[in-house]
């Protein structure tokens, strides 16, 4: 068989296993039916814009922290593991070289925990938490900062109201460019 016979049956043959598989070929391109977006589709927005319905409160929370096993990582009532604490961190100056960054004194919204959580948590089993318990998590992590009340409940209308102690200090470390 000549140089270019073998060639012209190589070509065939690739034709062939080509066509064949053609139906099990993923179909690049084609537009994602919003169904099949919506469980990605998760975010929320600082003014609370994508918060869904649900409440918690933070003795709720307690209750939740302690039954997913959030101690695990986080420490007994968030004060450190080997995932880091949810509560302390002093005053942020710019004096730091390397400052404590944590939850109430770096994070500007109350919103960023709760999507956080949502997408993220538990570690091992993320976005297995129910909105309910989800809000609960964060009504505990705010009151452990003593930012909420003991008795405040946290929902899609009240967790936007939260003022951080630095939602007015807060610069990214990686600024938008306009």
């Amino acid at each position: 068989m000549s140089m270019r016979d073998s060639l012209a049956v190589a070509a065939a043959l690739v034709l062939c296993l080509s066509a064949a598989n053609a139906a099990d070929a993923p179909r690049f391109g084609q537009p994602i039916a919003p169904a099949d977006l919506a469980p990605w589709d998760i975010s929320i927005a600082p003014d609370g814009v994508g918060l869904p319905p649900g409440s918690g409160t933070p003795a709720q929370g307690a209750k939740v922290y302690a039954e997913r096993g959030c101690a695990l990582c986080h420490g007994e009532n968030g004060r450190g593991g080997p995932s880091g604490p949810l509560v302390g961190g002093g005053p942020l100056n710019s004096t730091d070289r390397d400052p404590v960054k944590l939850i109430g004194n770096y994070w500007p919204y109350a919103t960023t925990i709760f999507d956080f959580t949502r997408r993220a948590m538990p570690w091992n089993q993320p976005k297995t938490l129910t909105d309910d318990e989800v809000y609960a998590l964060t009504a505990y992590i705010l009151a452990l900062n003593k930012i909420i009340g003991e008795n405040d409940v946290m929902n899609a209308d009240t967790l936007p109201k939260v003022k951080m102690p630095n939602r007015d200090g807060f610069i990214s470390r990686y600024p938008q460019k306009y």
